[in-house]
């Protein structure tokens, strides 16, 4: 398999004090599903940051298709393009991704930062919006729209660029019961297509229905074990200690 990207012994700190991840190892290669867990404030957001080069380690190696990637490898031109143009993020709360006059223009916009020419993003951005059934809403302004309307076009304008890899940061959070079933079949549709995904979740439901390989973080910020869904789910011990689950209501449900 190819590996897509990795870290090694990646450490990060907020201001220099407030500890958000521990020599963290994770490597995903292409086409994979990772799902990343763990309770809030483990780290799961910061470690997607990382990924999607928001935010850069305080010390360890982030390396991307075997290269080290760092802010001041960032200051080429031809290597941010580069790696925008391979990476796609859907934020949590799709307002802090949505700030356009119309739904069009939030697909526009992603294709012409990274310099599509006109008519290829106009096709780009029709033909996404067909695909997740949002055409009629092309024309509305992001304040108009409902949360899953939000969630659906913040997703949208991350297609419209057909990037390698996705990144989901809490996908299902704060959307209704046909919302949520939208967008997990959405992401097996994805990843089926041969996407790279990763997303992060506190939701085991989740990594039920998708079967992904699972990294889950401990509360003092490191990766306490990786494995494949089933044997992640299993493990009753460890979904407990991270915080997971309640241990009794757990079992009584498995029953």
């Amino acid at each position: 398999m190819e590996e897509i990207f990795s870290l090694k012994d990646v450490s990060y700190s907020y201001y220099g004090i407030i500890p958000a991840l521990q020599k963290i190892n994770l490597s995903v290669d292409k086409g994979e599903m990772v799902a990343i867990t763990g309770v809030n404030g483990s780290g799961k957001s910061t470690l997607l940051n990382i990924i999607n080069a928001l935010i850069y380690p305080d010390s360890g190696e982030f390396r991307y298709k075997g290269k080290v990637l760092s802010e001041a490898s960032f200051r080429s031109k031809e290597v941010s393009l580069s790696f925008r143009r391979s990476m796609g993020y859907v934020f949590q709360n799709p307002d802090i991704q949505l700030f356009c006059p119309t739904v069009l223009d939030e697909l526009l916009f992603g294709p012409r930062q990274l310099n599509f020419p006109h008519e290829e993003a106009l096709q780009r951005a029709e033909d996404t919006m067909a695909f997740l059934g949002i055409t009629h809403l092309k024309d509305r302004s992001v304040i108009m729209l409902s949360g899953g309307e939000k969630k659906k076009v913040a997703i949208s304008s991350v297609l419209t660029m057909n990037p390698e890899v996705l990144l989901f940061d809490e996908p299902l959070a704060g959307l209704d019961p046909k919302t949520q079933e939208f967008i997990t079949d959405l992401i097996g549709e994805l990843s089926r297509a041969g996407k790279t995904i990763v997303f992060t979740t506190h939701q085991i439901d989740l990594i039920e229905c998708l079967q992904p390989r699972v990294a889950v973080l401990s509360e003092d910020h490191t990766v306490q074990k990786t494995g494949m869904a089933a044997e992640i789910l299993n493990d009753t011990e460890l979904l407990s200690s991270s915080g997971l689950i309640n241990k009794h209501i757990y079992r009584s449900i498995s029953r």
